[in-house]
């Protein structure tokens, strides 16, 4: 055979940034969105869904100005040409179906959504293409209750998932960056541009330090790998103010009025300042200022952002697989932006919301023991010894399914050897067993295998012979469910 008649066969692999998911996670993340979304019913916010998959213009943030809208989308054309991407965030969607449904909807709309989104950006360590979120949003609400209340949300839905002190809400305004920005001369519509690089190397202070977000304001930065991120290109006479503003470590005092955010005669500034006035005193009213603070640095990277801005942190030490020390970054992040539905309508609709970041906050929990990573017990197992007789034994796995019972029929080829093996894989408490003499008897063997696994352990042959006894023994075929039943709470399975 020559080469070229080989077969070519493709090669098992991922594409990067994106990932599998075993079942054991899968689990433990159902049980964490219940709990949140508990949270959120109880603040009286409705669930929603929206399609993964939007027309580029309609998300805004990223339209198709060259070949394919590619930058930070995944973007195709559909048959009649238009251009679709899939959502990169749930809040794009929302601002259109809010849009589309205005007149229908009451109002303020208060809905929660949870779903992947995807970014066509650089992968790195904790940075994926693909990941889930968990948004709540309020839709025609100008009052900053609706931000503060969203930072009480945040606050109830960590403090459920047992984070108590080991968390902080920080909440910030971006008029206030805003403001400053103004006084540098980086005002009006001409510098929006150079204004959102700032908000973006602001927005890695966290990852990069300082001096990392000093070169984004400047020239640029190149990264451990060299590629290189063009900066805002700064004067230094700019750049000091927002360093001043942002320096981690400085002692902002409790009073808010009295910050020095450096926003001068700004209107915008200050008019950004008094809303922070406004969330911090009904945080206080409220009890949640030793869990919700002021923080300077807070200004999220998206570009729609208009007003308060708010993200959550675990305070606790967090370890990768190695047991080495890492910054988790934001679990919880947020913010008003009033101009995302006016794109659509041309009529102003405030809106705030907060997005919690599913695989983070789950990864976060693991780490921290707030939630089981244990897998989940497998099904009882009815293996099947004789082919002829395979009705009896599916009659059998679907006698214990309708006692609520999750029981699996073997459906290989294998022997008896084999199918017990594979049921010790699939981590079953029990399994059941009938041959030819116990279906002539009208019985069932019932066999413990969490039991059974012991009695190597035991020394004692009378013990031993005992626990032999309960590890394997027969039923009547009409006593199979009670059996497996007394099995499973042996085990409190």
């Amino acid at each position: 055979m020559s080469n070229k008649d080989e077969t070519v066969r493709p090669e098992a692999r991922l594409p990067k940034g994106l990932f599998d998911v075993p079942a054991e996670e899968i689990r433990a993340s159902a049980a964490m969105l219940a709990t949140i979304s508990d949270v959120f019913e109880s603040y009286g916010f409705e669930p929603l869904d929206t399609p993964a998959i939007e027309y580029s213009d309609a998300l805004g943030k990223f339209l198709p100005d060259q070949d394919r809208p590619n930058e930070g989308v995944f973007s195709f054309k559909d048959d009649d040409g238009e251009w679709l991407s899939l959502r990169y965030d749930l809040t794009a969607p929302l601002a259109r179906y809010v849009a589309a449904n205005y007149a229908t909807l009451p109002k303020p709309f208060r809905r929660y959504q949870s779903g992947p989104v995807w970014r066509n950006e650089k992968p790195g360590p904790g940075r994926f293409r693909q990941f889930t979120q968990f948004d709540a949003d309020t839709v025609g609400a100008a009052s900053v209750a609706a931000d503060a209340e969203l930072c009480m949300l945040a606050a109830d839905t960590l403090e459920a998932l047992g984070l108590r002190g080991q968390y902080v809400v920080k909440v910030n305004n971006r008029r206030i960056l805003d403001g400053v920005l103004e006084s540098i001369g980086l005002g009006g519509d001409n510098q929006a541009p150079r204004r959102l690089l700032v908000l973006r190397a602001i927005d890695k202070l966290d990852r990069l330090g300082l001096h990392g977000v000093e070169a984004l304001l400047g020239k640029g930065r190149k990264d451990d790998s060299g590629d290189f991120t063009k900066g805002a290109e700064l004067e230094r006479n700019q750049i000091v103010p927002i360093l001043s503003m942002i320096e981690p470590g400085r002692d902002r005092g409790d009073q808010i009025a009295v910050i020095d955010f450096g926003v001068g005669g700004s209107e915008i500034g200050t008019a950004g300042l008094k809303e922070l006035e406004q969330i911090n005193s009904l945080i206080a009213v409220a009890g949640y200022s030793d869990r919700i603070r002021v923080d300077p640095t807070v200004v999220r990277g998206l570009e729609y952002y208009t007003g308060p801005v708010f993200e959550a942190d675990l305070t606790a030490p967090i370890t990768d697989n190695r047991g080495q020390p890492i910054r988790l970054g934001s679990v919880v992040s947020g913010g008003r932006y009033d101009g995302l539905v006016e794109r659509f309508t041309g009529e102003k609709v405030p809106a705030t919301g907060i997005s919690i970041g599913v695989s983070r906050l789950l990864y976060g929990l693991k780490t921290l023991d707030k939630l089981s990573t244990e897998s989940a017990q497998g099904p009882v197992v009815v293996p099947v010894l004789d082919r002829d007789r395979i009705a009896d034994y599916q009659s059998m796995a679907m006698k214990l399914r309708r006692a609520g019972i999750r029981a699996e029929l073997y459906l290989g080829e294998s022997g008896m050897k084999v199918q017990m093996k594979y049921a010790d894989r699939r981590g079953a408490p029990c399994v059941v067993i009938q041959g030819g003499d116990e279906h002539a008897k009208g019985e069932v063997q019932i066999k413990d295998l969490i039991l059974g696994a012991t009695l190597t352990a035991i020394k004692d042959r009378d013990e031993y012979l005992k626990k032999q006894a309960e590890a394997q023994f027969p039923v009547p075929e009409s006593k199979l469910v009670e059996a497996v039943r007394d099995v499973l709470a042996r085990h409190k399975a």
